[in-house]
């Protein structure tokens, strides 16, 4: 049964009271993927019923916890320079206790506690729930440690504390762990076997989140398109499912529908799509319902079919192309995202000018470009050389990003002269007078603020633009509000 909005209020005040009465403080910190974000949320909403509420001031907390990435070596190395800074904190603050969470804390698990000895707990993704358990070792004077994988472990019975939040927007988690073994990637080693949560839990969250005037949520996972109930279990253990399971499950175009038409005034959004995997179920399900905004993030990671081989990306660039064909014709206008690794092992001049091509073909919206960093444990790391200069992978990653504004700023100035509905999520960073928000297309727009305030969904008509960001004039409230 749904909660009313009386009901909601009345919850939301006793989760205040109960607020009240802990008494010790949690830093939180996260780096990384949006996933290690929403993880952070689930650790505070545990935490909170063991005494902790969550401190934006370092010096007064009784536990320090870092959600750490293991992605690129530069995520890392800036984990390590936080440490050292929480333990400069620790050596005035004695009661403090430091902890790290997530990827990092699943590969260097012995580095941190044993040899370096600068953490008091360590943490992987799946093991959150047993942090009660895990600071009680350490009040009996011993370092802690879980960083057990799991098989069935999504969190979907947590509901989770959102952190900094605007109040407007809000992560969704859906899936757990990734079967896509890239040879770049790390994902599958420290996050383990891919599992999906219950669909009714998912939706008790959407409308819990409506409930609380949020307008908009973004459905996450390592590859959401591989989303698939059917009761529990790993998605790879699908194929000893019963008839009736296989009848009855629900994939991710399914989901998608079940949101939509639960909340049709809450935006949806998802992250991350795999090219492999997209369904073209899926992109016409984005096309039936107006709320699910037209944006998807397809990482690609290179344009040549040789270097797709050797990242063992199950798709090829005709493969690609094709799919990107499909999205336009079914959405027009629907804007497209990427992720590029640039000089990635026995990378050619050639291969990377098949990167640039690809690129010039799809002229996305707007991406997230990288040179290739070893990630010790990857497929790549112990078959792979690492050959190519940092010098050629530095001047490919430019002449990679030079594309992409010239791209960008292309996408952008599509929209001139067009009205656009933006949701209000905050005041502009560069003017109190102007208010900031997303069109459905995840294009950033900064307008004056008149009479409208953070939530709104506002017509607004684009006059100007940067590379980036849609300039315009407030019209009217949209429809949605």
């Amino acid at each position: 049964m749904e909660k009313t909005i009386d009901e909601s209020k009345q919850g939301n005040a006793l989760v205040l009271k109960e607020k009240e009465k802990n008494t010790k403080k949690l830093f939180i910190e996260s780096y990384g993927c949006a996933m290690n974000f929403s993880d952070s949320e689930i650790v505070a909403s545990i935490l909170d019923k063991e005494g902790y509420n969550t401190t934006n001031n370092l010096e007064e907390a009784d536990l320090v916890l870092v959600n750490t990435c293991s992605i690129r070596d530069k995520a890392e190395q800036t984990v390590r320079k936080r440490l050292e800074k929480y333990n400069a904190v620790k050596r005035i603050n004695s009661k403090m206790k430091v902890g790290v969470l997530g990827c990092m804390a699943e590969r260097l698990k012995s580095k941190f506690l044993e040899e370096e000895k600068i953490v008091d707990l360590v943490v992987g993704p799946d093991a959150y729930k047993d942090l009660p358990n895990l600071l009680a070792e350490i009040e009996d004077g011993r370092d802690a440690i879980n960083v057990i994988l799991s098989k069935d472990e999504t969190y979907g019975d947590i509901s989770p504390v959102r952190l900094n939040s605007n109040g407007v927007t809000a992560l969704v988690s859906i899936t757990r762990g990734c079967d896509n073994m890239c040879t770049f990637c790390v994902v599958p080693f420290t996050r383990g076997r891919e599992r999906s949560r219950d669909p009714q839990s998912i939706i008790e969250e959407v409308n819990d989140l409506w409930l609380r005037g949020f307008k908009e949520i973004t459905l996450l996972g390592q590859n959401v398109d591989s989303y698939l109930w059917y009761g529990g279990g790993m998605k790879k253990d699908f194929v000893k499912a019963s008839e009736i399971q296989k009848a009855t499950a629900v994939d991710f175009s399914k989901l998608l529908q079940i949101c939509a038409e639960t909340q049709p005034k809450m935006r949806i959004r998802f992250s991350t799509s795999n090219p492999q995997d997209m369904s073209l179920e899926v992109i016409r399900t984005m096309a039936k319902y107006d709320n699910i905004c037209n944006h998807i993030h397809l990482p690609v990671q290179s344009g040549s079919n040789r270097i797709l081989k050797e990242m063992n990306r199950l798709h090829t660039r005709e493969e690609y192309f094709t799919l990107i064909d499909n999205i336009r014709e079914i959405i027009p206008g629907c804007s497209i995202s990427q992720d590029m690794i640039a000089g990635f092992p026995t990378e050619t001049e050639e291969d990377h000018q098949d990167t640039c091509s690809l690129m010039s073909y799809v002229k996305y919206n707007f991406g997230y470009m990288f040179t290739y960093s070893e990630r010790p444990g990857t497929l790549a790391e112990r078959k792979l050389e690492d050959d190519i200069p940092e010098t050629v992978k530095s001047r490919r990653l430019s002449e990679i990003i030079a594309l992409q504004l010239k791209h960008s700023e292309f996408r952008t100035r599509e929209h001139l002269g067009k009205t656009v509905e933006i949701l209000i999520e905050k005041e502009s960073k560069k003017s109190k007078d102007q208010w900031s928000g997303r069109s459905e297309h995840n294009i950033v727009c900064v307008f004056p603020k008149e009479n409208y305030t953070i939530g709104d969904f506002v017509n607004v008509k684009v006059t100007d633009c940067t590379k980036a960001t849609l300039i315009g004039e407030a019209i009217s409230l949209s429809k949605n509000n």
